[in-house]
């Protein structure tokens, strides 16, 4: 391989669907830049295929009969050196999703996401540049706190709030621009820095917050009530 050429993203599917792996890994094995490397049935089968197939992100489904996606993410995210992982669903207001995100997935997608979004989403995950829409965050947020008619104190907004206290001026900017689902070129404009500068910032962030991804940011601004 020459100097200027990247070695393709390592893609493993884990559907119980045999009709599901089958489209994706159609869909995704006709991009260059991606690579297709395996597949697995269940969430009890990723650990030995992570560990055969090496791959850079994970399509995880979330559920299966044996082990679901939830607790295959958790397991994965714990990892020394884990994959990205992208949560597979059939409808976007499932709480599920939100704790597969809350343990570290990458993002997202609906099952009947148009292909050549899926590639994107891949290629972002990978890049660690996976972002929620303001759209989706709202709808899964609205779905879990559905049904508290009086709000009561929230152990997970007190600790939102205490963490997001200690971050500067800036980090709570960018934090929050991560929480309306912006990407960095668009956080560069607004806040008018630097994309590099906005990549130091978000991995400051993270550090400073001990978390795995720019998703567990945007959920704990979230839950902070600050978007």
């Amino acid at each position: 391989m020459s100097g200027g050429e990247r070695a393709p993203v390592r893609v493993l599917i884990v559907d119980d669907d045999a009709l599901v792996r089958a489209g994706l890994s159609m869909i995704l094995g006709g991009v260059p830049d991606l690579l297709v490397v395996g597949e697995a049935a269940d969430g009890d089968e990723v650990p030995a295929a992570v560990a055969a197939y090496a791959p850079d992100v994970v399509l995880m489904d979330i559920r299966m009969p044996r082990v679901d996606g939830l607790a295959a993410t958790e397991a994965l995210r714990a990892l020394p050196h884990p994959p990205e992982v992208l949560v597979l669903t059939t409808f976007d207001a499932d709480e599920q999703v939100l704790r597969a995100l809350r343990a570290g997935a990458g993002g997202f997608l609906l099952k009947d996401t148009p292909p050549a979004e899926i590639v994107q989403a891949v290629r972002r995950v990978a890049a660690g540049e996976a972002t929620l829409s303001p759209t989706v965050t709202r709808t899964l947020i609205s779905h879990v706190t559905a049904g508290s008619a009086v709000p009561a104190p929230d152990p997970r907004q007190v600790r939102a709030v205490r963490l997001l206290d200690g971050l500067t001026v800036r980090e709570r900017e960018v934090a929050v621009a991560l929480g309306r689902g912006r990407s960095n070129a668009e956080i560069s404009a607004e806040l008018f820095m630097s994309v590099a500068t906005v990549k130091a910032y978000v991995s400051r962030l993270l550090a400073k917050l001990e978390l795995n991804n720019r998703v567990q940011v945007a959920l704990l601004v979230h839950d902070a009530g600050l978007v």
